[in-house]
C-alpha cells in the first residue's frame, strides 16, 4: 500500500476543494463561461504567485531564520566565554612576552564603532601571538581545562555551531591544548624543547581565542550594551578593571 506524506495529502485535499467549489459554481450559478475566464486569470497569474511565494517569500524566511541562528550561535558563544573563554585569555596574554604592544589597543569604549573594530582586528591579524609556556602554571591550567571538559564536548555537540568553523577550530585547539596537558604526568621537569612545543599548542589556542573574543565584544556593543558594560568593566587586559561602578 502506497503511503503518501503530509505534502501529498495536502494537495491532493486542495486540488478536491478546488474541484468542489467550481463544480457548486457551475451547477448553481450556470455562468460556464465566467467560470473559464476565471480559470484562466487564475492561471495566469499562477506563475508570478509561485515567483512570489518560492522566491521572495523564502528568502525573506531565511534571512530570517539565518539572523535567529546567529542569534543562538553568540549566545552559546557567550556561554563559552564566560565558562571558559575569559579565563584562557587573562591566562595566556600573561604569558605573551609582547603584549604590551597591542595591550592598549584592546581597552575598549563606549565609542567604539565597527570601524574601531575593524582596525583593531586587522591589528590583531598581523599581530605574533608568542606566548612563553614557561611563564604558565602548567598544573593549574590543566585542573581548569579538565574541569571544563564536560561543558565542551556539549559546546561541540550542538548544531548551532555547525556553521561556525572559525569558533570550532578553536574549541579544536582548546581540547588538543587539554589532551596535551593529561598525557604529562608532571610538569615540573619539562625539558626546553617541551615547553616550545606546549608554547606552540598554547599558542595557537591564543590567536584562535583572540579573533573570537573580539567578534563577541563587537556582537556585545551593538546588541547587548549592558553586557558589553560588564565586559569593559573586567577587561583582561585593562590592569586598572574592577566591576565595580564607580563613576
Amino acid at each position: 500500500m502506497v503511503k503518501f506524506n503530509w505534502e501529498a495529502k495536502l494537495a491532493v485535499v486542495l486540488v478536491a476543494m478546488s474541484i468542489c467549489i467550481y463544480a457548486f459554481k457551475l451547477t448553481f450559478l450556470k455562468n460556464p463561461g465566467d467560470t473559464a475566464n476565471y480559470i484562466f486569470n487564475a492561471l495566469g497569474f499562477l506563475p508570478i504567485n509561485v515567483l512570489l511565494v518560492t522566491i521572495v517569500l523564502n528568502k525573506l524566511l531565511a534571512i530570517r531564520a539565518k539572523r535567529e541562528r546567529l542569534e543562538k550561535m553568540n549566545m552559546v558563544i557567550g556561554t563559552f566565554f564566560t565558562e571558559v573563554g575569559n579565563h584562557l585569555v587573562l591566562t595566556i596574554a600573561k604569558s605573551d612576552p609582547n603584549i604590551g604592544r597591542i595591550r592598549d589597543s584592546l581597552i575598549m569604549g563606549n565609542g567604539w564603532d565597527a570601524a574601531a573594530f575593524a582596525r583593531v582586528r586587522d591589528r590583531m591579524a598581523a599581530y605574533d601571538y608568542t606566548v612563553d609556556a614557561a611563564r604558565i602554571d602548567m598544573c593549574l591550567l590543566h585542573e581548569f581545562l579538565s574541569s571544563r571538559r564536560d561543558f565542551m564536548l556539549r559546546l561541540l555537540e550542538n548544531p548551532v555551531l555547525l556553521e561556525h568553523e572559525s569558533f570550532t577550530d578553536l574549541l579544536r585547539a582548546v581540547f588538543h591544548l587539554t589532551e596535551e596537558l593529561k598525557r604529562r604526568g608532571d610538569f615540573s621537569c619539562l625539558p626546553a624543547t617541551d615547553h616550545a612545543h606546549l608554547s606552540g599548542d598554547i599558542g595557537r589556542v591564543y590567536e584562535n581565542l583572540m579573533v573570537q573574543w573580539l567578534d563577541y565584544m563587537e556582537y556585545l556593543k551593538n546588541d547587548y550594551p549592558y553586557l558589553y558594560s560588564l565586559e569593559m568593566r573586567t577587561n583582561p587586559f585593562d590592569a586598572t578593571a574592577s566591576p565595580v561602578v564607580r563613576s
